[in-house]
């Protein structure tokens, strides 16, 4: 049972999709590092890329995430409902944006593993603020309270298969960082000039 009314779920599931669009543009300006400084807090975060079920287009979703013997784990809290994780059931083969690293590599859900519930823990403690946004303290929850909170969560593990470069990834518009400095560079020189007096 979840502990937030639906009312309450609804609100918090609307923020993050309004949201997603800007961690992804972070990522994209190669901000990656940046927002995984402090995953305490932040949480430690990639954009999943995956393939829309009814329109084949590439779908983007930034999801907390924890590296366990080299593979990615991470939940969806909304449970089955979560657009990403339907279509990750539809067509498994995603590319993920880490903050260090682009990789191609295949999902698979993995709820029902006997090691569900301590991963799905790891997820929800790398996961900084958004666990207890949703009303779970992973660190303080025993494993009877946490199964109960987290009965609907869906665990999906995803094994890299090969790293990616190129064009369309992280970082693709880092670009923008020497042309805006460039911009700013006369606007800071002029302060340097002595002004003329009238």
């Amino acid at each position: 049972m979840s502990t937030l009314t639906p009312e309450i779920e609804h609100t918090l599931r609307q923020g993050f999709k309004r949201f997603n669009p800007f961690m992804v543009a972070f990522f994209r300006l190669g901000l990656g590092p940046l927002i995984n400084a402090w995953p305490d807090v932040g949480g430690r975060i990639l954009v999943l890329t995956h393939t829309g079920r009814k329109t084949g287009q590439p779908r983007r979703t930034p999801v907390n995430y924890a590296v366990v013997q080299n593979d990615l784990y991470i939940t969806a809290g909304f449970g089955a409902a979560a657009d990403w994780y339907r279509n990750i059931l539809k067509d498994p083969r995603v590319e993920v944006w880490l903050p260090d690293g682009w990789w191609a590599g295949v999902a698979e859900d993995v709820s029902e593993s006997p090691e569900r519930l301590p991963l799905l823990r790891r997820v929800l403690v790398a996961s900084g603020f958004a666990a207890y946004a949703a009303g779970v303290d992973p660190r303080a929850f025993d494993d009877e309270r946490l199964q109960a909170v987290t009965a609907s969560y869906r665990l999906v593990r995803i094994r890299r298969a090969e790293a990616r470069t190129g064009s369309g990834g992280p970082g693709e518009l880092s670009w923008v960082w020497p042309l805006a400095a460039m911009g700013l560079l006369p606007l800071a020189l002029r302060g340097l000039w002595p002004r003329r007096r009238a």
